[in-house]
């Protein structure tokens, strides 16, 4: 763990238990994330991004556990699990039946709910702090391009958000999202 990530680590931590919206560096651009279970905190990010509650949203990890609460792992065979896990820890986005009690904010208009388990070493150690997974989305204004530096970031959500400080990985793309239960590709990565 370099000494930047440390210095810079326990306030983007706190600011997720207070509720805040922060912005991370994930696979391929900076992501925007918060505490999924707070509804204050997921209005939050539905707000500034002027996203639609109805599209649902990805929920990133550090490891399938982290998961769990949120998914309906018995309605996946072994195969579909397989397939997955050998995607994982990447840049792939799986679309997994969701558990009944995962909020709708999460889902949207689904019973579904996206979700990965990152290789990014700051979104795993972030994860692993914060003790669960974090909503990721591109971190972006409304028809804006999504941010791929600490600067950018700060450019177009201002000096003061919360922004854990780190360098994207070498993907161009944002991950790819594919159907856990068909395997159809959703987006191309």
């Amino acid at each position: 763990m370099s000494s930047e990530f440390t210095s810079n680590f326990t306030p983007i931590i706190d600011a997720l238990q207070n509720q805040q919206v922060i912005a991370y560096p994930t696979e391929a651009v900076f992501g925007l994330g918060c505490d999924p279970d707070s509804e204050q905190a997921v209005n939050a990010l539905l707000a500034l991004k002027q996203r639609p509650w109805e599209k649902g949203l990805i929920l990133i990890a550090a490891d399938y556990a982290q998961l769990a609460p949120y998914i309906d792992d018995a309605a996946l065979s072994d195969q579909q699990r397989a397939t997955m896990f050998a995607s994982w820890p990447g840049p792939v986005t799986w679309v997994i039946p969701a558990r009944a009690d995962t909020p709708r904010l999460l889902t949207g208009r689904f019973n579904s709910l996206a979700v990965r388990v990152s290789d990014h070493p700051l979104v795993q150690q972030l994860c692993r702090q914060f003790g669960k997974p974090l909503v990721s989305t591109s971190a972006n204004l409304s028809g804006q391009e999504p941010c791929r530096s600490t600067d950018e970031v700060q450019q177009q959500f201002g000096a003061a958000f919360p922004v854990l400080v780190g360098s994207v990985g070498g993907r161009l793309n944002p991950s790819e999202i594919r159907d856990v239960l068909t395997g159809k590709q959703i987006r191309q990565g």
